[in-house]
């Protein structure tokens, strides 16, 4: 099976590095590509980024599937925490699309009583707390940390993110009582592993997670419902820079 791997930001470095998180934990026989658009901000950081974002991360999607009869995509994965754009990706195909923040969550849910999330910047702290509420899994949560790590951060080094990181999940285990720790954000997927080594429970990637669920609803032949909300956009025009985009009849 394909899964497209669809990181909403333009750095290129992060979506590489997502790319190999997501190859580690994907099954013999499963390709993973992954992408990003070339046009939209750098890193998502907020509302603001995250609006201009969705044209790009839309533009991929619609690129693949131009191409499933030939090439087809078991699923799409999100690899953004804020889950930016997931509900208008879903009406844009048939296909699984996965969030990671909703992957993330539902599993630290399956294997701990409650948990925090440990996030870049405090300005994403509200649109996790958002997501977790929409989910139904906000009771689940103790608390959204941020480790005031900007997110290109990540990828610098030399930089002190990942100290912080491991500091905002110490004060999570020691204050909040969490049993597991989520990671809020795609440029974290690489830490997992060894921080569940090092702090003795759980911590959950959501791009691992995502890739496994895509997986899982593929070998269930489970695909989007297109009953309600999640229908094909009505064939209209769009006018201006989006007019290429425009649904065609379907």
């Amino acid at each position: 099976m394909r899964i497209v791997v669809v990181n909403p930001n333009t750095t290129a470095a992060m979506t590489e590095r997502i790319g190999v998180a997501a190859r580690a934990v994907a099954a013999a026989g499963t390709t993973v590509i992954a992408v990003n658009p070339t046009d939209g901000p750098a890193s998502i950081e907020g509302y603001f980024d995250e609006a201009y974002s969705i044209p790009g991360l839309l533009a991929e999607i619609a690129g693949f599937e131009r191409l499933c009869d030939r090439e087809p995509v078991v699923g799409y994965v999100i690899a953004c925490f804020d889950d930016t754009g997931l509900d208008a990706a879903r009406c844009a195909t048939a296909s699984p699309v996965v969030g990671i923040g909703e992957a993330a969550f539902h599993l630290a849910s399956l294997v701990a009583g409650r948990f925090s999330v440990v996030t870049t910047l405090s300005r994403s702290i509200p649109a996790i707390e958002h997501n977790l509420v929409r989910y139904g899994l906000a009771a689940r949560c103790a608390r959204v940390r941020a480790a005031e790590v900007p997110v290109l951060e990540l990828d610098r080094p030399g930089s002190p993110a990942r100290a912080r990181i491991d500091d905002a999940i110490a004060a999570a285990l020691r204050e909040d009582r969490a049993e597991a720790i989520v990671l809020g954000c795609a440029g974290m997927a690489e830490f997992a592993a060894d921080l569940t080594r090092r702090h003795g429970v759980p911590v959950i990637d959501g791009v691992a997670a995502a890739v496994k669920l895509v997986e899982a609803l593929g070998a269930l032949s489970l695909r989007t419902s297109k009953a309600g909300g999640y229908a094909a956009p009505l064939p209209k025009t769009y006018a201006g820079r989006f007019a290429d985009a425009s649904p065609g009849s379907r």
